[in-house]
């Protein structure tokens, strides 16, 4: 059963995601941890898919798909390669604030798979409140606007075509600016590489801007509104796909779970390690608590797509519930299968540590769990 009620073009393009995840993605998973290197070959596959243009509107070179399809391609990929979700997941969200508010060249350009975006909100200054940024904009001559900015933990630093970046306002209204800006803008510096526990592959780094020229015509919305743009597009993209990741990760983790221990056992008796029956209850545990993250996502979509009262709860739950869910199912995962898990051979234990990622991911999970206690009781989630 397909669970997220696409249609025929999305099936389409799932089915593609499906067979490039298995084919390309599979393959070069392991490598892509151990070397903390950028997924280039799958991103280029993703690419000659057609799936980089996945959200880009119809008249934009790309196939008008939603969240809902995004989603669906990035749960897909996180079964075999996380960090080549992670990568994805930033692509889309900064594609959607692309196509509300971008230049039509840009957008064509993303369309036809020619460019990779990424968010560039975390600073130094602000850490995982990343609505607040601490990043300056300032006008300057000839309509150009200067950056200077000391950004850190920036998936696809270095690696992507376009940031899209956060920053105070140029005039002093309001909390932030969201702009445009190209990888290769002079005044821009990647640093070091972080070489982390989990999700080693997105090639998250930090940013310095250092008197960085864009033209001012590269802010996306307008001055001072950017707050509204990452609440109102950032926010349910990011939560959602983040919670896809989390239902790939473990089914992918469940997967090779299931084959260990119905597949090894002992030689004195015969027997399978899901012979005993504390095997088996650890299993039906990932299950259902997978199965019930895929029906908080699905639920999710339904209520941002249906414009529900809940739409917002929903989104505060997304992320953090895929987040906590990934660290007890993978805890699980590594009990099932003992010794064999530590093995890297068996891919548990890179599970166990991408999992590790979501739930220090801003915005935070303690900071989420806070958010949606604010909205049960009625109470500015801000304030």
């Amino acid at each position: 059963m397909q669970p997220y009620k696409l249609d025929a073009k999305g099936n389409e393009l799932l089915a593609a995601a499906g067979k490039l995840a298995v084919e390309v993605i599979r393959k070069n998973a392991a490598d892509v941890d151990e070397a903390a290197r950028f997924p280039r070959e799958n991103i280029d596959a993703m690419r000659n898919a057609g799936l980089l243009g996945l959200v880009s509107a119809g008249d934009m070179g790309g196939h008008g798909q939603g969240l809902r399809a995004a989603a669906a391609v990035c749960e897909t990929i996180a079964r075999e390669c996380p960090s080549t979700a992670m990568v994805t997941k930033m692509h889309y969200c900064g594609t959607a604030v692309i196509e509300k508010h971008g230049s039509q060249e840009v957008r064509r350009d993303i369309g036809a798979g020619k460019l990779v975006t990424t968010l560039a909100f975390s600073e130094y200054g602000s850490r995982s409140h990343f609505w607040l940024p601490v990043s300056s904009a300032t006008p300057v001559a000839d309509n150009k606007i200067r950056l200077d900015a000391n950004k850190q933990l920036i998936t696809s630093a270095g690696e992507c075509d376009i940031y899209v970046w956060s920053s105070k306002p140029t005039q002093g209204e309001g909390l932030s600016s969201i702009w445009c800006v190209p990888m290769k803008t002079p005044g821009l510096t990647v640093g070091k590489k972080y070489d982390g526990l989990g999700l080693r592959g997105n090639c998250s780094a930090p940013i310095i801007a250092r008197e960085a020229l864009i033209p001012a015509s590269n802010i996306l919305g307008e001055d001072g509104k950017g707050f509204d743009l990452m609440m109102g597009i950032v926010l349910p993209w990011f939560s959602v796909q983040n919670l896809a990741i989390s239902v790939g990760l473990m089914e992918g983790a469940l997967e090779r779970t299931v084959k260990h221990v119905t597949g090894q056992g002992y030689e004195y008796s015969g027997s399978r390690i899901a012979e005993f029956p504390q095997v088996r209850g650890y299993v039906a545990r990932m299950r259902t608590r997978i199965d019930m993250c895929r029906a908080l996502l699905i639920d999710a979509l339904d209520a941002i797509e249906q414009g529900r009262e809940d739409a917002t709860l929903r989104v505060l739950q997304a992320k953090v519930s895929g987040a906590d869910t990934a660290l007890e199912v993978l805890d699980m995962a590594m009990r099932c299968c003992g010794g064999a898990a530590f093995r890297k051979d068996s891919a548990i234990e890179r599970y166990f540590r991408d999992s590790r990622a979501a739930s220090v991911m801003a915005p935070v999970s303690d900071a989420m769990w806070d958010f949606i206690g604010k909205a049960v009781c009625g109470m500015p989630l801000f304030a």
